[in-house]
């Protein structure tokens, strides 16, 4: 049974390309983005990165999904998209949050972590956060 489950879970993951990921996003609001047009991907990439080249998508097989943390107050905040599956269909979006331990010292630095990747196109997205 186990082993049916995990394969119908394999078959439904969605392949996921990283196209940009760091911790100085230009975009310091909190927020989840898809993006599905060259018009909407240089909307967002000048928000996101101002004059820095931007990564090549072929808007005709896929699109771009974002997550931008939005502005910390230190160092050690970190977010990371990992894993997309389609499901009742929509494509489901996995992202993970990290934090910097409690107790520990950090850079007093402003940073805004983002995640940027590219998947097959598809119709409705959903979010969720993962642990």
């Amino acid at each position: 049974m186990i082993a049916v489950l995990f394969a119908a879970i394999l078959q439904a993951s969605v392949p996921i390309r990283s196209l940009d990921k760091g911790i100085s996003s230009q975009i310091d609001v909190g927020r989840q983005a898809a993006v599905r047009s060259d018009a909407e991907w240089n909307m967002l990439w000048s928000q996101h990165a101002g004059d820095r080249a931007r990564p090549a998508v072929d808007f005709n097989r896929e699109m771009v999904l974002a997550v931008f943390l939005g502005t910390r107050p230190t160092a050690g905040f970190s977010v990371e998209i990992v894993g997309a599956r389609e499901e009742s269909g929509a494509l489901v979006v996995s992202y993970r949050e990290g934090r910097p331990p409690t107790g520990i010292v950090t850079a007093q630095v402003l940073t805004s972590p983002y995640h940027l990747v590219a998947v097959p196109k598809h119709g409705d997205v959903k979010w969720e956060r993962v642990s």
